[in-house]
């Protein structure tokens, strides 16, 4: 329970503050940005200093390599039979998409701050060993302004329950994602629990890194960062060949971060008639993470 309270009181205290003025929001973007890369430096350090640390990034990469193809083969084959069910109905033609290649480096950046952490933490340089310490303050910092920016996205209750659409993909998003996550724990031999929580980042990777090392390690934490990394990267890849075709299969498999990161690419090759369901869908997505991971860590 504490745990949990650590993640939903930051959001929901950043949630209740509404910030209009523009250049205070880009601060916070900026605020944001700069403590996921803190954060995920200072998760590679610890990193460093775990013992027999050889044998560890062999079991992190055999989680990844499991865990990975269950959560997307159970996701792809769950939001097929959605559209096979019940088609998405659209008259828009794709345009030329943004660079995919600039969107993939963007997450490799992410990876490089994790490599700079873990380089420096080889030093084993006394300091650092309070990597853990800092991570958790700054973790509570961005969970705040996570909060924040939830809010000031303009999202309401009422336009949740009017996006059906949105909604639909959700639900099916979440349930699949997490029948991936029962898969892989069987296929590990971890907790039932263990595997739904890998699962629940929904893509949001620098997130559910941060909170699965807070929960369960540096181990499992970097698992679920590069799992969730290699999801994006997949998905950034694969939007323009299925949005034509799969339009549900699309926006479920962007995960959290259809209302930010992927929303550029899905509106180029979507149409702006599916941004208001990418919002809904990246919004309750969003809201979801951070408090399952809690709840399936405890």
């Amino acid at each position: 329970m504490s745990g949990l309270l650590v993640i939903l009181l930051p959001l929901i205290v950043g949630y209740l503050i509404h910030l209009h003025h523009r250049v205070l929001l880009r601060m916070v973007a900026r605020t944001l940005s700069a403590l996921v890369y803190v954060i995920l430096f200072f998760m590679g350090t610890s990193l460093a200093f775990l013992e027999d640390l050889s044998s560890n990034l062999v079991m992190i990469f055999h989680i990844v390599l499991i865990s990975t193809p269950c959560i997307l083969a159970c996701s792809l084959c769950a939001l097929w039979l959605l559209e096979r069910r019940l088609p998405w109905r659209h008259a828009h033609k794709s345009q030329t998409p943004p660079s995919r290649l600039h969107m993939a480096l963007e997450s490799l950046k992410l990876c490089a701050s994790v490599l700079a952490g873990f380089t420096l933490g080889l030093s084993q340089w006394p300091p650092l060993r309070h990597a853990a310490t800092v991570s958790e303050y700054a973790l509570i910092l961005m969970l705040f302004l996570v909060g924040m920016q939830l809010r000031s996205s303009g999202m309401t209750l009422r336009q949740i329950t009017l996006n059906r659409r949105g909604m639909l993909v959700a639900s099916v998003s979440l349930v699949s994602a997490l029948a991936g996550g029962v898969c892989a724990a069987l296929l590990l031999d971890f907790p039932i629990k263990t595997g739904m929580a890998l699962a629940s980042g929904f893509g949001w990777y620098s997130l559910s890194g941060i909170l699965m090392t807070e929960a369960f390690g540096p181990v499992i934490g970097s698992a679920a960062f590069f799992n969730d990394l290699l999801r994006e990267l997949i998905t950034i890849m694969l939007i323009p060949l299925l949005m034509s075709r799969q339009r549900s299969m699309t926006l479920g498999l962007s995960g959290a971060t259809s209302m930010d990161f992927t929303l550029p690419i899905l509106q180029r090759t979507g149409g702006m008639e599916i941004v208001p369901a990418a919002i809904v869908h990246g919004f309750i997505m969003s809201l979801l993470a951070p408090i399952l991971i809690a709840l399936f860590s405890a």
